[in-house]
């Protein structure tokens, strides 16, 4: 008895490591489906991060030039004679700024923007988005955001004047604060409704708006003491996309403009003779700027010449001649727009505006994107502006 009670309690003893080993592993278990579970719960989704200055600049400026080319589709279809007509136009404008203000994530078309295939976004000259020498994907400090893309109704062909005064003053202000070819590209985007709005306000009776005063270049005519000799730094070849080349294309332009308003004004007469005479003065005063400029930022400026190469059309009609003139410097300073930062390209800005000016004078037209030139069928197509699929047998077509 005593035996068989010993060994069934040595049987009872040998059962409990098995029971641990038991337990264990129920735990291990539990721990591994928690671990699981935990791992599996998707955790909050993590922050969008805010757009670049430069997009949020694009995108409000789309946003406003659509608003404005609607109002000014719904005035046209209210009047009649020369208002309609200078409305309609003003609505080829607006579309045309739309259709290359369009990102590329807003229409299938894969060439609306940041490719150099010839659309607006390019600005035309190699490397110049994104590679100028003071602005980041973000605004500078001190720069405010870009408007919201929201302008007031418009009720009225002058309020229409007023709005397209306001967002090309807007467009104007965020192109100082964007990267390079944005910058180019918003710059030409106000320039151009700054005068539409200027153009239209007469045909329609409103009051001619205000246009941003020319600014004076703020730097020293002496260079920095730092600028190394000409002889050891040559300057950038030409045709170079940098902001010294940039700078002294835009010098070697305006010596150029100033000796053909010197030819024309010699074969004028009247009140073009006196307008010759007043923009010939402005000229040699932005020359001597832009020389400024560029001694005050060691850029190796080109001489000026005794005379340049003007062509028989010239001298035979020199007020068409000097449009050219004018209409040519466009590029030069969309090009310093997109290459510069800081006060040259307020600078440039403010000449871009003035050049389109000037070229309004003489009769040229700068087009919808004053210094960019673009092959406006490659830009993209407004999304309402591609027909919609036709049902089969319905027998009408679409509406645009």
């Amino acid at each position: 008895m005593t035996t068989w009670s010993v060994v069934k309690d040595d049987t009872k003893e040998k059962r409990w490591p098995g029971r641990y080993f038991r337990y264990g592993l129920l735990a291990s278990l539990a721990v591994l489906v928690v671990s699981l579970g935990l791992a599996l719960t998707p955790g909050p989704p993590p922050q969008a991060p805010e757009p670049a200055f430069s997009e949020r600049a694009r995108a409000a400026a789309l946003a406003e030039t659509m608003q404005l080319r609607l109002a000014g589709s719904r005035l046209a279809d209210s009047v009649s004679g020369a208002e309609r007509q200078a409305l309609l136009r003003s609505v080829t404008l607006l579309t045309t700024q739309a259709r290359a203000l369009t990102g590329p994530d807003q229409t299938p078309s894969p060439s609306a923007a940041g490719r150099t295939s010839g659309t607006a976004a390019d600005t035309g000259t190699a490397g110049a988005a994104g590679s100028d020498t003071g602005t980041a994907s973000g605004a500078p400090s001190g720069s405010s955001s870009p408007a919201d893309g929201q302008a007031a109704p418009v009720e009225s062909s002058a309020e229409l004047v007023a709005a397209l005064s306001a967002s090309g003053g807007q467009r104007l202000a965020d192109a100082g604060a964007s990267d390079g070819g944005m910058a180019r590209l918003l710059a030409a985007v106000g320039t151009a409704q700054l005068l539409e709005a200027s153009s239209l306000a007469p045909v329609v009776g409103a009051a001619a708006p205000a246009l941003p005063a020319s600014s004076a270049a703020e730097s020293s005519a002496a260079p920095d003491e730092s600028c190394p000799s000409a002889t050891a730094q040559p300057g950038p070849p030409e045709g170079s996309a940098t902001p010294a080349a940039a700078l002294a294309m835009t010098v070697k332009t305006e010596a150029e403009t100033v000796y053909g308003y010197q030819v024309a004004l010699a074969r004028l007469d009247g009140s073009a003779a006196g307008s010759a005479a007043e923009l010939l003065a402005r000229h040699e005063t932005v020359l001597a700027e832009a020389e400024a400029l560029g001694r005050a930022q060691c850029v190796d400026i080109p001489p000026r010449e005794a005379g340049y190469t003007l062509g028989p059309l010239f001298l035979e009609s020199p007020a068409a001649g000097l449009a050219s003139l004018e209409a040519g410097t466009l590029p030069v300073y969309g090009d310093l727009v997109a290459l510069s930062n800081g006060s040259t390209r307020e600078w440039a800005i403010s000449g871009l505006v003035a050049a389109a000016q000037r070229a309004a004078l003489w009769g040229a037209d700068s087009g919808p994107l004053p210094g960019i030139v673009v092959d406006t069928a490659r830009l993209p197509e407004l999304p309402e502006t591609r027909p919609a699929p036709q049902s089969p047998g319905s027998g009408t077509a679409p509406a645009p």
